[in-house]
């Protein structure tokens, strides 16, 4: 017996793509595997990691802990949605590179993109509100310092 698939439009780092998939296909999933966007990565897929972390209509959720159809008719911006328009990485990406806080790699998109939704709404955060707001997104690599230093390095450069 098949499962019954839902259709699922959703614009994704700025283009309308459709799609169809079962009820409980999660948004990671659906992103990696229908779409092939392979950047964001699935962690723990518990909503604990923060790996799959991408933009729901701007801010940073987990999209391990929804599925596809919940995004229907939303804008959802992934990793690959960060660069600039000829693909090189953007500003944040290039303070992670600068700084050294890719390490494995794993955690960088999922911290990138919280990154991103921080200064989105505080373009000059402390370090206090830069270790908030990557709070949730776990690193077994870096402890932190690099990625704080990045966030603070891409904030400084957009100011």
């Amino acid at each position: 017996m098949s499962e019954q698939l839902y259709p699922v439009a959703i614009e994704i780092n700025g283009v309308r793509r459709e799609a169809q998939g079962p009820a409980r296909l999660t948004l990671v999933d659906f992103l990696r595997d229908t779409l092939l966007l392979t950047g964001t990565h699935a962690g723990c897929e518990h909503g604990i990691c923060g790996a799959c972390s991408v933009l729901l209509d701007g801010q940073a959720v987990r999209s391990c802990l929804m599925y596809a159809v919940q995004a229907d008719g939303c804008s959802v911006t992934t990793i690959e949605g960060l660069a600039r328009p000829d693909g090189t990485p953007g500003a944040l990406q290039d303070a992670f590179c600068e700084t050294h806080a890719t390490q494995c790699g794993y955690c960088t998109p999922g911290m990138v993109v919280a990154a991103h939704a921080l200064l989105e709404s505080n373009p000059a955060p402390d370090e206090h509100e830069i270790r908030e707001a990557i709070g949730g997104n776990l690193c077994r690599c870096t402890g932190y310092k690099q990625i704080v230093e990045a966030i603070q390095l891409a904030a400084d450069r957009t100011k």
